[in-house]
């Protein structure tokens, strides 16, 4: 019942009506006071019966500020209705009621209104005291120090104590509000590294992105999301999720980076697109065709450079709240970090396969090249210690033929001796070449020619389609190039098959064509063999090289401007393609 101040007010005046109704009555009174004695009573049991009726109704702020206000009245009416009624006795302690109702305004109102209680009881008193016993200066004066002083000291301490009180209400509203900050700040940083830690979880790009994005999704909801690194002067896309993900800027597409979206990212700030109906770039066509609307990017900073950006899109405009933008700014240094790692990683990795790869090779290359001296230097080295040693008792046919297994052997041994020489010279870039007018009809006839003098269990046969233009091109090389490819159809073509050389002109260039019918080269491994020492081993058609001739034969191709390709299916045979461009 009396938790509320007011409450214990109206106890206070309740208790002052008894004793006050107890003090009318034991007291005796001059004619014509005791009526007025018991009017001041009842007039106070009113205002506290009216005060226990506001103090027992919800009240708004104003309308309860004006009931105290007028309940603060009331008493101080009450006050000087006691201090009149008892006026007749000198030295009454009644008097002393005059100070409650300057207390009071003093409380309420602080020092202005101690200054205003004061000087209205003050003045009341010294009225009564006029108009009852007589006004007596020294205690008039008295009473006029003392209610003032009261008033002016009371109300000065209320202010004090409400300034203080403000004070302290003030700095526990801003430690609760640091509190609260604190509080946010911690949670956008665990969000952020629940994040971080997802994308390091693994240094696989497709896992660690899938368990971001899962992390991500849950934090700030997205209908797409992508990953975009600077690579140079362009822009390529490092992952991507949500709508669209496959078909609009997937992985691995790259665009120049002047007048894109990254470019304005660059500056390291962070970028809230609103509304995308704005298009204010070329992209924003193929995202409003997936419904969405707004955007949130965020650069990827390692310290102060910018390596990426990642950006959030909704499908509605302006969806992005303060605290998402906040996360997302921050995901955007740790995402940069570990997307840096990952990227590492993978350099790491491929460099430590190629090494792996080359290691291979080089050991491949030791074996195959002891192999292919082994067998030439044997056969040299027994032909020549049989005709030392037997020279009379040989026939001349024997010691012709093992003359030309000598010659055979040597030239052989020479050809992989100015392959090796000829690969060096490629790597360091002193191959040399003389360029004039070729007439590639004639090469391609030459080299037909020569291999079928060279052999005749596999015919090769030329289709020349009309007549070859000349090019500007060294004739001994393409030369070389296509011995290289006929050669090798002859020598994967099994006896009887038939080695084709096609020849035409097609969109300013020259296209030839060499096919045989061999066993074919898987798919992923046709480009291995373009590689130095590579080499591919099909079952049951394993032939002696060292894998340097088609190396040798693409560096011709490029060094002319063109290419050389091949098209292979499984025991269907083999079509090497030669490309030579016109006019350069």
């Amino acid at each position: 019942m009396l938790d509320r101040p007011g409450r214990w007010l109206v106890l206070v005046r309740a208790v002052l009506v008894v004793v006050g109704a107890i003090a009318v009555g034991l007291t005796d009174f001059p004619p014509s006071y005791e009526q007025w004695g018991w009017a001041v009573v009842g007039f106070f049991a009113v205002v506290t019966i009216a005060s226990g009726v506001l103090s027992a109704v919800e009240l708004g702020r104003v309308a309860g500020g004006r009931a105290r206000v007028l309940l603060l009245v009331l008493d101080a009416a009450a006050a000087i209705g006691f201090i009149a009624v008892f006026s007749f006795e000198t030295g009454e302690p009644w008097r002393a009621l005059y100070l409650v109702p300057i207390a009071a305004a003093a409380l309420r109102f602080g020092l202005a209104g101690g200054a205003v209680g004061g000087a209205v009881m003050v003045g009341a008193t010294m009225v009564i005291d006029d108009l009852g016993p007589g006004l007596q200066w020294r205690t008039a004066f008295a009473r006029v120090l003392v209610g003032m002083l009261s008033g002016l000291v009371v109300g000065r301490l209320r202010d004090t104590i409400n300034a203080e009180r403000s004070r302290v209400e003030a700095r526990a509203a801003e430690a609760e509000r640091l509190r609260d900050e604190l509080g946010h700040r911690v949670d956008v940083l665990e969000t952020a590294n629940r994040c971080a830690r997802a994308l390091g979880s693994s240094l696989e790009l497709d896992e660690a992105f899938g368990a971001f994005i899962r992390e991500l999704r849950g934090l700030v909801p997205f209908e797409r999301t992508a990953i975009v690194l600077v690579d140079g002067e362009t822009a390529t896309t490092m992952a991507t999720a949500g709508s669209g993900a496959g078909e609009i800027f997937p992985p691995g597409n790259s665009d120049p980076i002047e007048g894109s979206l990254l470019e304005r990212v660059l500056d390291g700030k962070i970028l809230v697109r609103r509304d995308l109906t704005e298009r204010e770039y070329p992209a924003d066509e193929q995202l409003l065709a997936l419904g969405l609307r707004s955007e949130l990017v965020s650069p990827l900073l390692l310290g102060a450079r910018t390596v990426g950006m990642l950006s959030l899109s909704r499908d509605r405009p302006d969806a992005f709240s303060e605290d998402e933008i906040e996360l997302v700014a921050l995901l955007g240094r740790l995402v940069a970090t570990a997307v840096q790692n990952i990227r590492a990683y993978e350099a790491e990795r491929r460099r430590v396969e190629e090494l792996a790869r080359l290691s291979q090779l080089r050991a491949d290359f030791v074996s195959l090249v002891s192999h292919e001296l082994r067998s030439p230097m044997a056969a040299v080295i027994g032909a020549a210690r049989t005709l030392e040693d037997r020279w009379r008792m040989l026939t001349a046919a024997q010691r012709e033929s093992f003359l030309a297994l000598i010659g055979d052997e040597t030239s052989r041994l020479a050809e992989l001796v100015g392959d090796v020489l000829e690969t060096s010279r490629i790597e360091a870039g002193t191959f040399s070449y003389r360029f004039e007018e070729v007439d590639l009809g004639r090469v391609v006839g030459e080299a037909v020619d020569t291999a079928t003098l060279a052999q005749q269990d596999v015919p090769v046969v030329a289709s020349v389609h009309g007549a070859l233009p000349t090019i500007r091109g060294d004739r001994a090389r393409l030369r070389q190039v296509l011995g290289n490819l006929i050669e090798n159809a002859v020598k994967y073509s099994p006896e009887g098959g038939e080695v084709r050389v096609s020849a035409a002109t097609a969109n300013g260039a020259v296209k030839i064509a060499v096919r045989d019918a061999g066993p074919g080269i898987p798919h992923d491994h046709q480009a291995r063999i373009f590689e130095k020492f590579g080499r591919v081993d099909v079952p049951g058609a394993s032939k002696p090289g060292t894998g340097l001739g088609l190396f040798i034969a693409r560096s011709i191709a490029e060094a002319h401007g063109g290419s050389l390709d091949v098209a292979s299916v499984a025991e269907a045979g083999s079509t090497f393609t030669l490309t030579l461009p016109v006019g350069r």
